[in-house]
């Protein structure tokens, strides 16, 4: 008996993740239905400072300046609004931003001498 030739292997079906089943037409060819994906946004998180008898105003100022790139005019607001209020929201940021600012913050008022707190709550 000859040898006959050897058919290569038939490569695996691979699906992207966006294709949802498929439908076999008349001719055995297969269609394949796109399924549209929803992606939600990032949750929001608000960065707070909270009032305290100790930290000066100007130190509230210039991290509100330096760290949330506020102009003065804006972050004296904010700083007043921590005096009267006992908090003000700093800025809104997807979770990782507002984690990283909120070390930022805590890191500079430590160096400082100053018991400033910050803090990061949901939007």
């Amino acid at each position: 008996m000859p040898d006959s030739p050897r058919q290569p292997p038939k490569p695996p079906s691979i699906r992207p993740p966006d294709v949802g089943p498929g439908r076999e037409d008349a001719d055995g060819t297969t269609t394949l239905e796109r399924i549209a994906q929803r992606t939600e946004p990032p949750r929001l998180y608000q960065v707070l400072l909270l009032n305290d008898d100790f930290t000066p105003m100007e130190f509230v100022v210039m991290v509100l300046q330096e760290f949330f790139r506020l102009d003065l005019d804006t972050a004296t607001q904010i700083m007043l609004k921590i005096h009267h209020e006992g908090r003000g929201v700093c800025g809104v940021f997807t979770k990782d931003v507002a984690a990283t600012k909120v070390e930022l913050v805590l890191g500079a008022a430590r160096r400082a001498g100053h018991p400033l707190q910050c803090i990061m709550e949901a939007a």
